[in-house]
């Protein structure tokens, strides 16, 4: 009878206790999911913090940028695919520190509206690889009345380097270049695409040159920025903390 007994108790027992394990197992479960949950709302605020404080310092740039430059008719949206507001600042700033006379603007669009506007006594000179995207900066400049643009259309073509690049002959009447703005063309899968504006138009620039490079938070566009800064000995490169990324290589 007592071995009866013992064995009935060790049965409750072990049933007892297979109940706490899955107990305690969906309990663990429970509460993994409930940290996975929290880490995830803590992620996500960050993100929206840093999108938030992104977006504020976009609107700062902006403000400043219709400030200084008085526009009279309206300009297309920023960001995205366009110059982002503090990159189109630091272009209002560089061409106005250097007293510029000729500008080459590599991908138009808002980015030649604001240098030609900034810099009136400058000769820009904006590439493009788009027949329809060229003739709508066309367009955008005819509205703000600019006459100091010449904007030429480049068709891609195989380049020496192995990349493909603008069609190298519109370049060849073009010297002493005081202001290069490079961001063009496209180079979302090619990380070096933008690399032949090196070997090109190196030579082509002016002692007091300064080359501004958009999407330097790319490693193609950081390592074409330093390129250029090493290539000449009297110049230092600068990386801001843009938006995009921004390189700007100017006289020491």
């Amino acid at each position: 009878m007592f071995n009866l007994t013992l064995l009935a108790l060790l049965l409750i027992a072990l049933v007892f206790l297979g109940y706490q394990i899955r107990l305690s197992r969906k309990l663990s479960a429970k509460l993994t999911q409930l940290i996975n949950s929290e880490k995830e709302v803590r992620k996500s605020v960050r993100a929206l913090k840093l999108s938030n404080r992104a977006d504020y310092r976009q609107s700062e740039s902006y403000a400043q940028l219709l400030n200084l430059l008085s526009f009279d008719a309206p300009i297309p949206p920023t960001r995205g695919w366009a110059a982002s507001p503090d990159v189109l600042l630091t272009l209002v700033h560089s061409a106005r520190s250097s007293g510029v006379r000729t500008i080459v603007d590599l991908g138009s669009g808002v980015s030649t509206l604001v240098l030609a506007k900034c810099a009136p006594q400058a000769r820009v000179i904006s590439i493009d690889n788009s027949p329809e995207y060229a003739a709508k900066t066309q367009l955008l400049l005819a509205s703000h009345a600019i006459t100091n643009v010449d904007l030429r259309v480049a068709p891609l073509a195989p380049h020496a380097s192995g990349n493909s690049w603008y069609e190298t002959s519109v370049f060849a009447d073009i010297t002493e270049i005081d202001l290069l703005f490079i961001d063009g063309p496209p180079a979302t899968e090619d990380g070096q695409a933008r690399h032949p504006a090196f070997t090109e138009l190196i030579k082509k620039l002016s002692a007091k040159a300064i080359v501004v490079l958009d999407d330097a938070g790319r490693d193609g566009e950081k390592e074409l920025a330093e390129k250029f800064a090493a290539a000449i000995p009297s110049h230092m490169v600068e990386f801001l903390d843009h938006e995009k990324g921004t390189a700007v290589i100017r006289p020491k």
